[in-house]
């Protein structure tokens, strides 16, 4: 069993990006500028928005946070979406999901300029993924997708079983791993809540990716030998034992399915990382103008 240590190979990739940021500017180019948009106060979207300001911080580019209270009407938002549109400082920037109810997150991310989207989340980009044309890949299948190639994962070919059907992972994960690249070349099954005979489907996978949100769903009578298991999910579950009260748990549970891996992710340090170093690395190709 090999972890695939997404925390490491992040910190690979942010070195490569800083080194590319240092040839723009050493060539007389500006820096890169990513933006965020955060609405309230909730504890992940706070955790996750202070990532990402920090990875800007170690390679170079430079961040805006633009930050509104959960009391803020849905056209403020898209009054600063628009704002960040025509900003030509600004070259990428996200609106941390989730909103607050009463704002129409559909609403707000196809306000933003697809050429700005370096979440992928924009219907433009989505189609261009489906297409197979360039485009913004949203982060977290993006850096799954990374991992799996450093990692020289062969995937041409193999049953890959994707749990959760979400447009963020679910989705575009089963697009990639089915088209032709590498990796890629995939035969995929995409499962959800409604998916009959899940175990035994499960068990046919060379390669397992799950992004439920369910902490430990997936358990070790569910995978067969070698298989390659991917864990999207991070959970946060009461634990007394520990200094904040809580443990982080993925949807896999780790004890009983490593030992019958050929390649596992671990939860927290796996995919986490590679998610907020995509989106470095699609704020960068914003920059460059490539998609323009």
């Amino acid at each position: 069993m090999q972890l695939l240590d997404g925390k490491s190979l992040a910190q690979q990739i942010k070195e490569e990006i800083k080194q590319e940021v240092d040839k723009r500017i050493a060539a007389g180019f500006k820096r890169p500028h990513l933006a965020a948009i955060l609405v309230g106060s909730d504890g992940a979207s706070e955790t996750y928005v202070g990532h990402k300001v920090k990875s800007c911080q170690q390679v170079g580019f430079e961040s805006t946070l633009l930050r509104f209270p959960d009391t803020t009407s849905e056209q403020e938002v898209l009054d600063a979406v628009n704002d960040l549109n025509s900003n030509s400082e600004i070259d990428g920037f996200i609106v941390q999901l989730p909103l607050p109810k009463h704002i129409n997150a559909e609403s707000v991310i196809n306000a933003i300029d697809p050429l700005k989207d370096v979440d992928g989340f924009h219907p433009v980009n989505v189609g261009k993924l489906t297409l197979g044309l360039p485009t913004f890949v949203s982060a977290t299948p993006k850096g799954i997708m990374t991992l799996l190639e450093r990692a020289e994962v062969d995937t041409q070919g193999k049953h890959c079983v994707v749990i959760g059907r979400s447009n963020i992972v679910g989705r575009p994960m089963s697009i990639l791993m089915s088209a032709s690249g590498n990796p890629g070349n995939a035969t995929v099954t995409l499962c959800h809540s409604r998916t009959q005979n899940l175990t035994e489907i499960c068990k046919q996978a060379d390669i397992l990716i799950v992004a439920l949100g369910k902490a430990e769903f997936v358990t070790g009578d569910m995978v067969k030998e070698g298989a390659v298991v991917i864990d999207v999910g991070i959970t946060r579950v009461e634990d007394g034992s520990k200094k904040s009260g809580y443990a982080l748990k993925g949807d896999v549970h780790f004890e009983s399915v490593a030992p019958k891996c050929s390649y596992i992710t671990p939860v927290p340090g796996g995919v986490g990382p590679m998610t907020v170093v995509s989106l470095m690395q699609n704020t960068l190709q914003a920059a460059e103008g490539k998609l323009a």
